[in-house]
């Protein structure tokens, strides 16, 4: 064989072993990494930190072990699917990656949770990072999802002489105290992992109870008709079969509903006849404004959502969204019906209340137009056992 054969034949060898090379380390590389979100695995996360940790102590640097958590996602595989929800867990992580830095790592902790390795970051740093992240969340639009929340729990690290194992447990920690005070917030160990110290926000429960105080305040007749729908409200969610925590998401937008209502003048909220309709067209804003002032407080992105439609009907002519169907949150086609039936049931300054019988006519001739059918058929079975009469 000639030389210039041999090296031929050399070189066809060195092509296919480099094709090799990289197929090996493209394959290694899927191994390394999670399917869904292309985010690392538990495993090589860890040895990431495990490296974090020695550069911040080789430099005397500060970092921070960020795990969160997306807020509630069987509620929202359930109510929307499988499909969605994962959609949503790849919308978390580009939000994740687009607020971060290139070099800091994202692993994979489970269906829907995840860490984040912050290199070089302070207290200051960490809180900023976080508090930004649980905005990005929260204004996700992905599909039929809307108003997502997650948690956060975070360690700080290179203060003391840290370990991965107790910052993973101090993270935890941190993140069960967060959800433990509603969801959409972020709570950072202290730098020794021996205490918790909660970022500044407001507890769920008091800020429900100022809100429906601030609506009574501004119109007793609106705050005395939004707690006579909570319960009724709450007892259709549960007849249809939603989960607890939806259930309270559902009581607690039911007794705001009508936030939106401060921010519409006296002059059309008191009026004691019909509206005009450019008076109407101001009223119409209060569902947004409701959204608006719910989504200024951590935690309330999914009531929130719920407040936004309780406006949009069945069959599309609703608003503020024209939303259809199974695209308006099951909470504001819950809110709706129930709103409506209380409404018509009550006395008002322009018109005689109708009677239980009569309000209940009219819900069932506007199912499948203005409400939803299986929220009427379960208003419906709840006033059954409720009242003993359909």
């Amino acid at each position: 064989m000639s030389v210039r054969s041999e090296r031929d034949r050399l070189f066809r060898d060195l092509e296919v072993a480099n094709a090799r090379v990289t197929e090996l380390e493209t394959a290694l590389q899927r191994r390394s990494q999670d399917g869904l979100s292309a985010v690392v695995r538990i495993e090589v996360f860890r040895e990431q930190l495990a490296d974090g940790l020695a550069l911040t102590r080789k430099g005397g640097l500060q970092g921070a072990l960020i795990v969160l958590q997306v807020d509630r996602l069987a509620d929202i595989h359930r109510e929307h699917g499988f499909a969605a929800g994962n959609a949503l867990l790849g919308a978390v992580v580009a939000a994740m990656r687009s607020g971060t830095r290139a070099g800091d790592p994202i692993g994979r902790l489970g269906d829907d949770s995840f860490a984040l390795l912050l290199r070089e970051a302070d207290e200051a740093g960490a809180r900023s990072c976080v508090a930004r992240l649980l905005g990005d969340v929260a204004a996700l639009e992905v599909g039929p999802v809307r108003g997502a929340s997650a948690s956060a729990g975070v360690a700080l690290f290179g203060l003391h002489d840290d370990d991965a194992v107790g910052l993973f447990a101090a993270a935890r920690q941190a993140l069960k105290a967060a959800q433990d005070g509603g969801g959409g917030r972020a709570v950072i160990a202290d730098a020794d992992g021996s205490g918790i110290g909660v970022s500044a926000a407001l507890h769920r429960r008091d800020a429900v109870e100022a809100l429906a105080v601030a609506l009574l305040e501004r119109d007793r007749y609106t705050g005395e008709h939004s707690q006579f729908v909570v319960d009724m409200a709450g007892a259709v969610a549960r007849g249809l079969g939603l989960s607890p925590a939806q259930v309270e998401d559902v009581r607690a937008a039911a007794l705001l509903h009508d936030i939106g209502k401060v921010g519409v003048p006296d002059a059309i909220l008191n009026k004691p006849g019909p509206l005009t309709p450019a008076e109407r067209a101001v009223m119409a804003e209060h569902p947004v404004i409701g959204e608006r002032i719910l989504r200024s407080i951590g935690g309330f992105a999914l009531v929130a959502d719920i407040v936004r439609h309780e406006h949009e009907s069945f069959d599309g002519s609703g608003y503020p969204d024209g939303l259809v169907g199974d695209q308006i949150p099951i909470g504001s086609r819950i809110i709706l019906a129930c709103d409506a039936y209380h409404a018509m049931t009550s006395d008002r300054p322009y018109r005689a209340r109708m009677s239980h019988g009569d309000a209940f006519r009219e819900l069932t001739r506007w199912a499948g137009r203005q409400f939803d059918p299986d929220v009427t058929a379960a208003l419906a079975a709840h006033f059954y056992h409720q009242r003993g009469r359909t």
